[in-house]
């Protein structure tokens, strides 16, 4: 399942990054940067609206495969090495027998 879910995060990654890339947006041209970008807006430079529900959905999609890849590892394991180490037998240093003179 694990495996399943990173190869689908994967695909909407890239899936993303294609629908942020395709979409023009306003100011993204150069005439816009120096202050020629009038003529655009007249025009309608924005992007149409299908292109802004696919890119929230996988924007949605992107943050829940991702809080999941983040959440579903630690369930998977069932080993501790904390646990390992508490159930380990200590090793016991023997006391001396009498204690040291201070003479």
């Amino acid at each position: 399942m694990y495996i399943l879910l990173l190869i689908f995060h994967i695909l909407v990654s890239i899936f993303l990054v294609m629908a942020v890339l395709i979409q023009s947006g306003k100011g993204s041209s150069m005439a816009n940067i120096f202050g020629g970008g009038g003529m655009e807006t007249v025009f309608g430079a924005e992007t149409p609206a299908i292109m802004n529900r696919i890119t929230a959905f996988l924007a949605i999609m992107f943050i829940i495969t991702s809080l999941l890849l983040a959440i579903i590892p630690g369930k998977l394991t069932t080993r501790s090495i904390l646990k390992e180490e508490l159930n380990k037998p200590k090793k016991v240093l023997p006391l001396p027998s009498t204690p040291p003179s201070n003479n």
